[in-house]
């Protein structure tokens, strides 16, 4: 009797020391949900509490017949501490299309769902531009209302505080409903400019208001349009511009947009403040931000107006449009030549606001953009002066930064002004380019996923900033040694990740993609809005400080989120999954890239 249990014991013993390899629900596998391009690296992630000691096979979705079978290679970057062993499983040889999926030969643990298509990232920018529709302000496709039509009453303006000025118009940030040029200038010339790279990429299927009858105008410069026109309101005169409407008393709890329960002094759902750009600190309660003068807004702005201007009179044939943008670039470059400096946005009984500190960047590409509209010289010698000051300036070569310190995430500057200059220059350029993405290629040897971000607050918004910095990269030099590491940064937003999620709602549609997210549209009415980019993983150090965060449910990802980076799929975590406008904007010049051209 008593060997009998020695031998129960033992074989119990066998049991608990088995390889991982044998336990399907110890081994995850991570690819790029969305899709891969035939011709392109594929690269799969498999991790696990143990040794993993089998091949993976790559099996056919339609079919369900065994293609291939790889051996995975062992990682030799550290893991972030819940998991020992991380593998590669490189696939890249596989071009033809279909769908599959990666399976452990004998775990059974399976991947999800891909594609291998020239189409994988076909209608993408279509999804992003409905997304930003949904953050219209005014009139809302989406929702089919009309909202804060009564925005808004000046502080610090050349005119008596409450004064009412029309700002209407514009998006709304990200889940709460305040509107900001910082943000709004970068996407609408973001857009602008991917329009310009990319012309035969995008569709007509919605009119001006977002409605779903095609207009003769590609939908994007229909979207970069509202920002536009919401741009020369904040601009009503040559030397004026508004900066910001709303602040944190925006942040009363769900509401739909169009009844609005904040009160800014003039009752709820009234007018909301609108702040003056001074060039000074700004703040009507005990939070003040920093300010050294509106280069970066007006710069930015001047940007997006030049390209319009182009655009508008090349493409649309449309020169009453065309002049008024140009003429609103001109004015607004000059304010950032005579107000050097920054703006910040503002706070009110909050300590967060978005606290940019560049500006130079932002001037090199309103005077490029300008000299490309004008062919002024004068414009080309700023612009020249402008790029050499801002140099390697960026969150690249840092390993943390405030909140939106150096913004953009990515100099668009040195990509415009790269075609208008000598040699040597273009050289300078694209070295300033590749100075930043070898510091994040550092950063990226120290995780097994190869991601060479900083995990602060938008972490997300950064790696499309990086995605778009190697693009602009490889079509100023052709120089393509950084070509993997671009497809392995994109392949973290679609699911090569710890928590094998895409990081944009309802892509791919099927696919595991954030839900739950922090804003009124989900809370109130449960209605998906495919297309928006989240904030993304953030340090735990950064979550653990933040005010306000509390989950709502248990954590889906709870077996594998760890010490260093956290990300939920919850609509308390404001920090992680709360979709922003300005990174959905920022995410369309990468998804025209992978996109087929629109037959």
């Amino acid at each position: 009797m008593t060997v009998f249990f020695l031998n129960i014991l033992l074989v119990f013993l066998q049991a608990l020391q088995m390889d991982a390899s044998d336990n399907p629900d110890n081994i995850h596998i991570r690819i790029n949900q969305l899709g891969y391009l035939p011709e392109e690296s594929k690269i799969a992630i498999a991790f696990s509490h143990g040794a993993i000691k089998e091949k993976f096979l790559l099996i056919s979705d339609d079919s369900k017949s065994t293609i291939t079978a790889f051996k995975p290679k062992r990682s030799n970057a550290n893991g972030w501490g819940t998991f020992d062993y991380y593998y590669e499983i490189d696939f890249s040889q596989i071009a033809m299309p279909g769908n599959y999926f990666l399976q452990g030969e004998k775990s059974k643990s399976r991947s999800q769902s891909f594609c291998i298509s020239s189409k994988a990232y076909q209608d993408q920018t279509e999804t992003l531009l409905g997304f930003m529709r949904q953050q219209r302000c005014g009139y809302n496709p989406f929702l089919d209302r009309v909202c804060h039509q009564k925005d808004g009453r000046s502080m610090f303006g050349p005119v008596p505080d409450s004064t009412y000025v029309d700002v209407s118009g514009g998006w709304h940030d990200a889940g709460d409903q305040l509107k900001y040029l910082i943000t709004g200038s970068y996407a609408t010339a973001h857009m602008l400019l991917a329009y310009a790279l990319y012309p035969d990429k995008f569709a007509d299927r919605v009119n001006a208001l977002g409605q779903p009858f095609p207009n003769d105008i590609p939908d994007v410069l229909d979207e970069a349009k509202w920002g536009l026109d919401w741009i020369h309101k904040l601009h009503p005169s040559p030397s004026q511009l508004f900066h910001q409407v709303a602040d944190d008393r925006d942040h009363v709890g769900w509401k739909m947009p169009d009844n609005d329960p904040s009160d800014y002094g003039w009752g709820a759902n009234g007018y909301r403040v609108v702040y003056y750009a001074t060039g000074q600190p700004q703040g009507l309660r005990e939070y003040k931000s920093e300010a050294t003068g509106i280069a970066n807004l007006a710069g930015r702005s001047a940007a997006a107006m030049a390209l319009a201007a182009r655009i508008w009179k090349d493409h649309l044939n449309d020169p009453a449009y065309s002049k008024k943008c140009l003429d609103a670039a001109r004015s607004l470059y000059q304010l950032g030549r005579e107000n050097e400096g920054f703006q910040q946005g503002n706070s009110y009984g909050a300590p967060y606001r978005y606290t940019e500190e560049t500006w130079a960047d932002d001037m090199e590409w309103g005077a490029a953009e300008l000299y490309k509209a004008t062919r002024e010289k004068s414009y080309l010698e700023e612009a020249k002066r402008y790029a050499i000051m801002a140099n390697t300036v960026s969150w690249m070569n840092l390993d943390t930064a405030a909140h939106y310190q150096y913004y953009p995430f990515i100099n668009l500057g040195h990509f415009a002004l790269h075609d208008l200059v000598d040699k040597n220059f273009q050289d300078t350029l694209a070295e300033y380019y590749r100075t930043g993405i070898n510091y994040t290629l550092k950063k990226a040897a120290t995780n097994p996923y190869g991601i060479g971000i900083p995990f602060i607050w938008c972490s997300n918004n950064l790696l499309t900033g990086l995605i778009t910095q190697v693009i602009l990269y490889e079509k100023m030099t052709a120089d393509i040694q950084y070509h993997q590491y671009l497809i392995a940064q994109r392949d973290w937003l679609f699911g090569r990740n710890p928590w094998g999620t895409s990081m944009f709602t309802g892509i791919p549609a099927g696919g595991e993609y954030p839900v739950d997210v922090h804003t009124s549209i989900w809370a109130l009415t449960k209605s998906e809005v495919p297309g928006g980019l989240v904030d993304g993983p953030v340090f735990t150090s950064i979550y653990n400080s933040l005010q306000g965060l509390t989950l709502v449910n248990p954590d889906e990802f709870a077996e594998v989120q760890n010490k260093y980076v956290v990300y939920h799929d919850d609509t308390g975590d404001y920090s992680t999954n709360e979709p922003t406008m300005d990174g959905t904007a920022g995410s369309i010049l990468m998804m025209a890239h992978w996109a087929p051209i629109i037959e």
